[in-house]
């Protein structure tokens, strides 16, 4: 493995509890009663998708989407990096491993967070949701960080960490190692159906695996 991309939120940082409750009162404004149960099976990072299988209409998702924002940003607090992902990232880079984001967040709160968490200057190649029209898990955005990585050509030497079903679908897509983080959105099960090629507990414990056996 030459690369290892990241997605964000819930594999490197502790921000699923701040983007389900403001995702729990989105649906509570038109009148929807939040299911934990409906809600991770609809869950996908084209968060506009999601907001329409929740029972949205399409033509109020930008609306939505503007709540979502003013709630999470009152919900959110500290952003906090999860246990041993800063030290996993420096061990990797130390090891000459390039290093990238690969993201569903906007970019004015992902870049924010990047700073807070010391996250920042570890992963130099980012890619944002609103970067492309077409978001997770559209093998576009991976594409592009690849690209940028100098390995477009050669996806079998990237790993793409995520804890969502679809994450594993686009790193699937794109013929990337797609390597599971079980979360709240993505049970062991549903995450190997998707396609992960392993499934962990955390970023650091597939870091200490993949650095063993180097």
């Amino acid at each position: 493995m030459k690369a290892i991309v990241f997605d964000w939120d819930g594999t490197l940082v502790d921000t699923l509890p701040a983007i389900t409750e403001a995702n729990a009162e989105v649906l509570s404004s038109y009148g929807i009663a939040f299911d934990p149960e409906a809600y991770r099976a609809a869950y996908t990072p084209d968060w506009h998708q999601m907001y329409v299988r929740l029972g949205i209409d399409r033509e109020r998702i930008p609306e939505a989407a503007a709540r979502w924002v003013t709630a999470y940003r009152r919900l959110i607090g500290e952003v906090r990096p999860l246990p041993g992902a800063v030290d996993a990232l420096d061990r990797l880079a130390g090891a000459g491993v390039s290093l990238g984001l690969v993201t569903a967040g906007e970019r004015t709160v992902v870049e924010q967070q990047l700073v807070s968490t010391g996250l920042g200057h570890r992963l130099p190649v980012r890619v944002f949701g609103g970067d492309l029209p077409v978001m997770k898990p559209h093998p576009a955005p991976l594409r592009r960080a690849l690209a940028e990585l100098g390995l477009e050509h050669a996806p079998e030497q990237t790993a793409y960490l995520g804890d969502a079903p679809d994450d594993m679908r686009m790193a699937r897509t794109v013929g990337a190692r797609g390597v599971g983080v079980e979360s709240m959105l993505g049970a062991r099960a549903d995450l190997e159906a998707a396609g992960a090629a392993e499934v962990v507990g955390s970023v650091a414990d597939w870091v200490d695996r993949f650095l063993a056996a180097s």
